[in-house]
């Protein structure tokens, strides 16, 4: 079996819209943190740390080394994740919103088919019709709980500013299509499903119309949907014929959760 990873860093070098922050302690440094933490539990222990003195001297560690600890300041948006229901609103369909650590597991593992769409431009959006044409190209029909994944080539710009300025947005009908084909989870290569906020906001200013703000999140107020964003490397993949999974990490009441998405090809 070949695994194909299909997912995104949290990379405190890249470019981001959100503060991410990674706090490093190495394994020398570590000694100290070590001790600090140890002694700072009674006032007397803190006064003791600060003359000096020490609990655990490096000599009584192996390599005088303690365990590295990194401490990860990020939004749940950063990196591969899927979205739910309780990002896009409090309500959908009418019913409590449903949060990242209430997805349903089953629905993570399933038969995946890619979807070309490298000719979309960043102030466009990928349609129903575009969807059904390029199934119909590697003549694939979808079935329910298929994991939709939507390649556009933008992945290719992540580390820095034009990767949340220049790719191609879901439009609704591409939703309501494959909601109506009984998808679950669909996912794409982008930073998000709407087209970029210059854009958006290029229409809303102009037209002083607020149905061209984040459309398609807001649909999720309307239909229950989930949708994988900041996907990586799709290029790898076969038309079909392989299975995806993306199994969110459990981090309680929130909109998102990070995901380790790969390909599974036999």
């Amino acid at each position: 079996m070949k695994i194909i990873d299909l997912s995104l860093p949290i990379d405190d070098k890249a470019f981001e819209v959100h503060d991410l922050r990674i706090d490093r302690t190495s394994h020398k440094e570590g000694v100290e943190k070590l001790n600090k933490v140890l002694m700072s539990r009674t006032p007397e222990g803190k006064e003791k740390y600060e003359k000096g003195e020490r609990v655990i001297k490096k000599e009584d560690l192996p390599d005088e080394e303690f365990l590295s600890l990194e401490m990860v300041y990020s939004s749940v948006h950063s990196g591969t994740h899927l979205d739910y229901s309780y990002h896009y609103g409090s309500k959908s369909e009418g019913r409590t919103s449903k949060t990242a650590d209430e997805i349903p597991l089953e629905w993570c593992y399933h038969d995946g088919v890619k979807v070309i769409l490298t000719h979309k431009k960043p102030n466009e959006v990928i349609t129903d019709s575009d969807i059904e044409e390029a199934l119909k190209k590697i003549n694939y029909t979808l079935k329910p709980l298929d994991i939709v994944l939507l390649y556009t080539g933008s992945d290719k710009l992540f580390g820095g500013p034009e990767y949340f300025s220049d790719y191609p947005g879901v439009d609704v009908s591409a939703i309501d299509y494959l909601l109506d084909k009984g998808i679950k989870i669909f996912g794409v290569d982008t930073m998000g499903i709407d087209r970029p906020y210059k854009f958006m906001m290029k229409d809303f200013l102009e037209k002083k119309d607020s149905k061209y703000l984040w459309p398609s999140h807001f649909y999720g107020r309307k239909k229950e949907f989930i949708h994988i964003e900041r996907l990586a490397n799709l290029e790898t993949l076969p038309d079909y014929g392989f299975k995806i999974q993306c199994f969110p990490v459990k981090i309680k009441k929130t909109g998102a959760a990070w995901a380790r998405v790969v390909a599974l090809l036999d």
